[in-house]
């Protein structure tokens, strides 16, 4: 019996960190993928002192080289990838009015074509086992819109419809393509907001608590298991009832 292997972009930290430790104790083998060498091996060595199998791939999605190397790495030592988790993002805030043409490039480079890449390195090696699994981490902002984040809410509203086109597309090869949809959730990202931005936001949660980055993994590992095998196309959101 072999172990799957999960690819995760954006491992390093947060919501990718906690999805490759979640992963790793199903019984995935991981690779743990983004440009922070350093804290990719950290993750990894936690992973390892669980018992768990990982390997690290300097990863810059922005960059169709970087993603072709570290794919081709990872099929070179792995041989397979059955779970691809498109987790790697970034903002850059502001008002549409006044926002850089550099700064809406940027995101939508990262969160939306990163994506796309990554899922177009994955496909044959699916297709040809016939099983696979593409989870896509979107966010509550990409479903309800945010002001001050026009490029953000259009990339992640974009990877809603890339994961549904794909879900069609793939279905008749036994691989599933989903979203999961994070609302309010305790990561690098958000810490920086100011107290009372804070405060705004989860007076608007009904389970009155930001989310952790566990709260998503586990939402992914569901996605990747075989209990998921007859759900695809769909968007699970994580977000303590904030949008319904």
């Amino acid at each position: 019996m072999f172990n799957r292997v999960a690819f995760v972009t954006g491992a390093s930290r947060g919501i990718g960190r906690a999805t490759a430790l979640t992963l790793c104790r199903a019984g995935f083998d991981i690779v743990v993928a983004s440009p922070e060498i350093e804290k990719n091996e950290e993750v990894a060595e936690e992973i390892r002192a669980c018992s768990g199998e990982a390997m690290t791939v300097n990863l810059d999605v922005s960059s169709p080289e970087s993603v072709k190397d570290s794919f081709a790495k990872t099929m070179q030592d792995k041989g397979r990838i059955d779970v691809l988790v498109n987790n790697a993002g970034i903002t850059r805030d502001g008002l549409a009015l006044r926002m850089k043409q550099a700064d809406w490039d940027l995101v939508l480079k990262i969160n939306l074509d990163g994506a796309f890449l990554c899922i177009q390195q994955v496909l044959q090696g699916m297709m040809r086992n016939r099983w696979g699994r593409i989870i896509n981490i979107a966010s509550v902002v990409g479903q309800a819109g945010s002001a001050g984040q026009a490029n953000y809410a259009a990339s992640k509203a974009g990877l809603i419809g890339l994961t549904k086109a794909l879900a069609q597309e793939m279905a008749s090869r036994n691989i599933t393509v989903n979203a999961v949809a994070p609302g309010y959730v305790a990561t690098d990202m958000t810490k920086d907001l100011p107290e009372e931005v804070k405060q705004k936001i989860l007076s608007s949660v009904p389970l009155a608590r930001m989310g952790k980055p566990e709260d998503i993994a586990a939402a992914v590992k569901f996605l990747a298991s075989e209990d998921a095998s007859y759900i695809t196309g769909h968007v699970l959101a994580v977000n303590g009832g904030m949008y319904m």
